[in-house]
This record gives C-alpha cells, structure tokens and sequence, in this order.
C-alpha cells in the first residue's frame, strides 16, 4: 500500500514538473495538432524604426516539429549583407517535454557567402545552422537581432507561415522614432482571424492566438491567396543607400529608376558595337529584340540567386558581360542595356515568380513584393515579356512562371501596374491525331501526332533537351495506363516563332485489351484518358481554383482485328456547365472495318467557393467514365 502510494505520488510529481517545463509538446492544445506537421509555439517580430537609417529587427520563433515533414519549418539561418549587421543569434532545442538538449551560440553557426563561388555576390553572406534531430516531437527556439539601415524593407508578417501548421501565440509589432516613420499597414485575409491591435502614439502592435493549421486540399488555391498576413512600409525609408519618399507605385517606378538602375546599363564600346553588328540592317524593333535576346541566351548563364540578395539593385551590365552570368537581375538589365544600344525600349520589370499565381498588390508600394525580374519590351500598343534567366524559352512566351499576373514595370515617368500575358482557356490547347490497330492477341501498335501550345507548350517543348532514355521514360509516364508500352521511335518540331511544339512517335503495347472468350474489350481512347477523379472530401473548407484552364481536341482511328465484329460502341456524350464543355463520340465505319473517336474537352479558367467542388468533383467523375468506355468485339 505504501509502494503504490509513493508510485502515485512519484507519478504526480514528474506529471507536475512536466506541466511546468516551458516547452512541453505533450500538453499542447488539440486544436493545434489536427492536420498540423508542426506547431509554432510562439512567433514574435518586433521592429524598432529608430531614423530614416536606421532599425533593428528582432524574432523570437519557438516551433515544436512533430514529425519528419514539420522540419521545414525550423528555421535556423539568416542572410546579411554590408547594409545589415546581425548583432545576435542562438538557437536552443528541447525534447519532447522541454527539457534543454542543445544550445547553440552564434559562434557554432556556419558562415558562408550565399552565392557560393561566384565573384559577383561575394557581398553577401548567410549565417545558418543544420540540427539534426534524434527524435520526435522536439522544440527549436530560434532567437535573432539585425540592425539595418535598409528601412524600406521592413519584414512582411505571416501569421501562418503555410499548409499544415498551426500557432499557438502570434505577435508582430512595430516600434517608430516619431510621426515621420510611422507605417503603413497593408491588411490581408484577416476577416476569419481574431487578433487583437494596439496603436500608440509610437507603435503598432498585432497578436493573435489559437490559429489552427490549414490542411492543403485538391485544387485549393495558393497559400499566399488565403493566409492572413501583414504588409508594412514607412513613406519616407533608406535602401541600398538612397533616400526615397514613396506613396504610390509611380513613385516607386521612378526612384527605382532614377537610383538603383541609373549608371548600371553602361557597356564596352567592343560589345555595343557588337550588339549594333548583331541587327545591322534590320529595322524592325521587336525583331531585333529577338536577335538581341537569342544572343544573350546563347552567350551568358543564370545562377539562381533570390531577389532579396542585394535588393532590387542589379549587377551592372558592363560586369556580367565581362563574366557570363548574372542572376535574373543582372541578365535582365544586362539585356535592357543591349536592347538601349540598338534602339529598342524595354522596362525592367518585378514579378512574383512561381507556380501559382500572386499578384502584386493595387495601392500598397512596397519593396517587399516580388521574387523575381524580367523585360517588358513595349511593341504595337503591347508588351512582348521575356524571361532572360532562360537559354531555352522562346521569344516572348513566359509560361507559367510569371504569366497572367499584376507586376510593376519601371518607367522613366514612373512605375505601372501591368498584367503579363495569360494563357487562358483555349490558349493552352492539344491535339492528338493518332491511328492505331488493334490486334486478335490484344496488342495494339500505332501512331501519334501531338500538337501543344500555350501552358501545354510548356509541359512539353523541354522534351527536345532530354535524353533517348528519359523521353522514353516520359512517354511511359504520360501514358501510363497502357501497360508494357514500347516506343519504335518519335520526332519532335519545336516552332519557337509561334510557340507550338509537335511531337510524331510510333508505338506499341502488348495485353493492351481484355480478352475473354470470344469477346475483346478495351478502352477506345487510348491516349488522352482523364481518368483521375478529384479527391473527396466530406468537410471540404477552402475554396477551389482551376488557374488556366484547356482544351484537348482528339481524332483517333481505330483498326479492329479481322475476324470481329462490334458487338457494343460507347453512346455519345455532351456536356456543358460552368466548368466547362465535353464531348465525345465514335463512328463505326464498316468499309474499312475501323471505329473513329472524335474527343473534345474545353475546361475553363475559374475561381469557386468550396460549395461548387462537389459540382466539379461530379462534372470530372462522368468525364473520367466516358473517357474510359470501352468496345466489345465479338468473334465471328
């Protein structure tokens, strides 16, 4: 009895002291957990504007990791610059129930240059620490102060940092010297958070508590879209060694203009009379445009370096065409300074790059926006956009890195807010001719003529770069639905004048239709089946994006086997919503003993509220069972 008892008390006791321990993973609220890989404990930024040249920025970021995915939210580095002084930096790291395992002190961290092996960037350094955790959950406190006197970047605020974490305490806040410097505040996404805001006479300050983790779903649309988050910029800042006073994006385009790009698009007499030797004769703008772009692609590489390293302020041109490479900001004014010697106009232009589409923000001019530049070059009341990172994208076509959103061009005049090119619709479209006969062992073998352009163009036209085995390798993947598919041999036609790559490929399969008895059943449309469904979701909570939309346009010819006749053909079938159209039929020929499908398949660009995905999860279902109909033949 007396054992037990002091079990009891024994076991009361390590609970208490557990429930004590700071950091303690395993009390942390339920809210937090669900559909999170990690918890942010606490997520504390506060932003002194001391003068127009000078703040200090401090954070305090405590994460519990739960498991392998939740490491890449432990942030444990920091890139300086001779504009920003890191004055300290530790890190401290705690086992499941906050015990301190680790402590790291600024010295233990790595310093390196973060462009490694480029003299360009030697100005630019990173400091950062690799943890390798032994177990899960553990707890990593993350504690940094720069001071700089770059105060027209004054960091963004996220309350969520992104998909599948949660915060337990948010707090951001913002210090000022005097009415001079105090912020503006651009807020986003905050209707479904509660948080709290306090203004003084010199400070601003945001704290929010409890956010649960949102859950990635099917089609949901960019993080940056829905999170709640907080912009800020002072009208009157320092950067890079300028003063600015800024209100608007005119006023942005023209300090950008007049400062960090003035002086930087000189060139050696050698290459300007190079570029001049390049278009002699030529009197068309935007065809020199081309002969100047194709050069710079042929002649210079890109090194991936974020905008954030050395700002918005390029490279100067006559540097990278001493060396051959440059970041995005240094090609592109590179090729600016080009294009200036032989009469063409082009603006430099900021762009958030990326997969999803971000735009950038009407009336707030910052600095923060935009992770990437290209060329904007002004033809026939139009803007032709070129990517000069790229040795392979033709001529004004930008993919989906950077089309068919808001990013600010720099004028002379000012800087504008100018939508890039948007391939929508039926601007992204296919077309599969193929003919292919079907065997009585069930093997088919056969030929394709695939045509794409717009955003398909992109998914395709790399093709031509790779190697025999990966293309083979990709053809497999594309057609995966045909099992043991052997490829004979293909062409491909790459138009980069008017962007539409063609690919021609022989092909073969064995077992490709089911065979019982004296009947042979397989599916008609053997290379262009959309045959994945949405996922399901019982409690869906975001809202859904289809971001450019397509059409497919298909004509296969089918040979039937001699000796067998159709015992069953697939009904046509038509379709028409909001999502788009479809439409599908076959022709039986007997003359020729062959059966034609004619496939159409319009899916629209569009932006719904997560009612409507039951509606499009259904419209994709009956497409995915017509597309996958098949024929009966039966034996003679």
């Amino acid at each position: 009895m007396r054992l037990s008892l002091l079990f009891s008390l024994l076991f009361l006791s390590s609970l208490s002291y557990a429930q004590e321990l700071k950091y303690n993973s395993l009390f942390i609220n339920k809210v937090l957990t669900e559909n999170a890989n990690a918890v942010v404990r606490l997520d504390q930024l506060d932003v002194e504007i001391l003068s127009q040249q000078k703040m200090t920025v401090k954070n305090k970021q405590v994460i519990t990791v739960l498991n392998k995915l939740g490491n890449r939210n432990a942030r444990t580095g920091l890139g300086y610059d001779s504009s920003k002084k890191i004055k300290s930096m530790n890190i401290v790291v705690y086992d499941a129930v906050g015990n301190e395992i680790e402590k790291i002190k600024k010295k233990d961290f790595k310093d390196v240059n973060a462009v490694d092996g480029f003299s360009l960037y030697i100005d630019y350094r990173k400091l950062y620490y690799n943890y390798t955790p032994i177990s899960y959950p553990y707890t990593i406190e993350f504690n940094y102060e720069y001071e700089t006197s770059d105060t027209g970047s004054i960091p963004s605020w996220y309350f969520l940092s992104g998909f599948t974490v949660s915060v337990e305490k948010s707090h951001y806040s913002i210090v000022y010297a005097d009415a001079g410097q105090k912020p503006v505040i651009y807020e986003k996404n905050l209707e479904s958070l509660e948080f709290d805001k306090k203004e003084t006479n010199n400070s601003i300050t945001y704290t929010a508590q409890t956010i649960p983790a949102m859950k990635r779903e099917g089609m949901s649309p960019s993080f940056e879209k829905i999170s709640p988050k907080l912009m800020a910029r002072i009208p009157n800042f320092h950067y890079k060694g300028f003063d600015a006073s800024i209100s608007n994006w005119k006023d942005m385009g023209s300090w950008v203009d007049n400062n960090l790009l003035s002086g930087r698009d000189e060139l050696s007499p050698q290459t300007v009379a190079k570029a001049k030797a390049l278009v002699l004769g030529v009197d068309d703008d935007l065809e020199k445009a081309k002969i100047i772009y194709k050069y710079v692609q042929d002649n210079t590489r890109y090194i991936s370096v974020q905008i954030g390293i050395g700002g918005l302020q390029p490279i100067s041109a006559i540097e990278v065409d001493k060396v051959k490479y440059g970041d995005c900001k240094g090609l592109s004014n590179y090729t600016k300074a080009l294009l200036k010697e032989v009469g063409v106009t082009s603006y430099y232009a900021v762009v958030q790059a990326g997969g999803d589409k971000v735009d950038f923000e009407d009336d707030f001019a910052d600095l923060a926006q935009g992770n990437h530049i290209i060329l904007a070059i002004p033809y026939n009341e139009t803007y032709y956009w070129v990517d000069c990172t790229s040795q392979i994208l033709p001529f004004g076509y930008i993919g989906t890195f950077t089309d068919d959103r808001k990013v600010m061009i720099v004028k002379p005049e000012g800087g504008d807010i100018v939508t890039t090119t948007a391939y929508v619709n039926e601007d992204n479209y296919q077309s599969i001719m193929a003919s292919y006969e079907l065997k009585p062992d069930g093997s088919i073998s056969g030929k394709t003529h695939l045509v794409t352009k717009g955003s398909q163009y992109n998914a395709h036209f790399r093709l031509k770069e790779k190697m025999d085995e990966d293309i083979v390798k990709q053809f497999k993947s594309r057609w995966s639905s045909i099992n043991n598919l052997a490829v004979a041999n293909y062409h491909f036609d790459n138009n980069t004048n008017d962007v539409v790559f063609t690919e021609d490929i022989s092909l073969s399969a064995s077992n490709y239709a089911s065979i019982s008895g004296d009947r042979i059943l397989f599916t008609a449309n053997a290379f262009n089946n959309q045959n994945v469904v949405p996922d399901r979701y019982r409690n869906r909570k975001l809202p859904f994006e289809i971001q450019r939309g397509f059409l497919d346009e298909d004509i296969f010819t089918i040979q039937l086997p001699t000796g067998y006749i159709v015992e069953a053909l697939p009904n046509a079938k038509e379709i028409e919503n909001e999502f788009g159209t479809y439409s599908v039929s076959f022709e039986q020929n007997t003359d020729n003993h062959s059966v034609k499908l004619k496939r159409r398949f319009l899916l629209k660009k569009g932006y719904y509220p997560k009612d409507k995905y039951k509606e499009y999860r259904d419209f994709r279902k009956e497409i995915a069972s017509a597309d996958n109909a098949q024929i009966v033949l039966l034996k003679k």
